[in-house]
C-alpha cells in the first residue's frame, strides 16, 4: 500500500501550498496578496497542493495553457486544519462508507475534497508514495480567499530556472534548489478522516 503523508514547507503559523494560473489571475493576486474576483472565480472548485513537484507535473513546469504562473501561497495552519476537518475523500472506500450512496451524499455536503496521487520525482516520474491534493469549493473557497492566505509569491522564474537546469543535465544543481518539504504532523482523528498513513516514513 502506498504511503499517504503530507509533506510541505511550513512554520509554526503557516504552510505553503501551490497553484498555477494565467497572468490575469496571478498578477493581481501577487500584488494584493489575495485572490481578486473577478477574474478569480470564487464559485468554482480550486485545488491547492503542498507538493512542489506535483505542481510542476500538473503545470508542465509552468508551460501549460492557463498555468503559466506558479504561485507559492502561505496559508494559516488553522485554515488547513479546518479544511481537513471538513473534508471528504474524493474516492469511494467501502471500509469508510456504508454504501456508495452514503459516500456520494457526504461528498455533495462537504466543501473540501481530498485526493491522494502518486508523488513525482524531479523528472516528474511517479514515486511509490502519495501526495495530497485539497479541493476547495463553496464556503471553503470563501474562507481560503478571505481568511487563510498570509502571503502569495510568484515563483515562476525559479521554476523555469530549475527546469532549465534539468534539461541541461545539471540535476544535482536543480535538486539543490527544490523546496525542502518535511513531514507535516496531523492529529490522529484527522489522519484517519483523510486516510493518511500514520508516521513520517516513506
Amino acid at each position: 500500500m502506498s504511503k499517504r503523508i503530507i509533506r510541505a514547507q511550513y512554520d509554526d503559523n503557516t504552510i505553503t501550498v501551490y497553484q498555477a494560473y494565467n497572468n490575469a489571475i496571478a498578477q493581481p493576486a501577487v500584488e494584493h496578496k489575495k485572490f481578486i474576483s473577478p477574474p478569480f472565480k470564487i464559485d468554482r472548485m480550486t485545488w491547492i497542493k503542498p507538493s512542489f513537484l506535483w505542481m510542476m507535473y500538473r503545470s508542465g513546469w509552468a508551460t501549460k495553457e492557463n498555468q503559466e504562473c506558479i504561485l507559492a501561497i502561505k496559508i494559516k495552519r488553522e485554515g488547513l486544519a479546518w479544511a481537513l476537518e471538513n473534508s471528504c475523500l474524493a474516492h469511494y472506500d467501502h471500509t469508510r462508507h456504508s454504501s456508495n450512496k452514503e459516500w456520494q451524499n457526504a461528498l455533495k455536503r462537504s466543501p473540501v475534497r481530498i485526493q491522494w496521487d502518486p508523488e513525482k520525482d524531479i523528472f516528474l516520474q511517479p514515486l511509490p508514495y502519495r501526495s495530497i491534493q485539497i479541493g476547495l469549493w463553496g464556503i471553503a473557497v470563501e474562507k481560503y480567499v478571505s481568511e487563510w492566505i498570509a502571503d502569495i509569491e510568484d515563483i515562476t522564474a525559479q521554476c523555469k530556472h530549475i527546469y532549465q537546469l534539468i534539461k541541461n543535465g545539471q540535476t544535482d544543481l536543480a535538486k539543490d534548489l527544490l523546496p525542502v518539504e518535511n513531514y507535516y504532523p496531523l492529529a490522529n482523528s484527522i489522519a484517519e478522516k483523510i486516510d493518511a498513513t500514520a508516521g513520517p516514513g516513506q
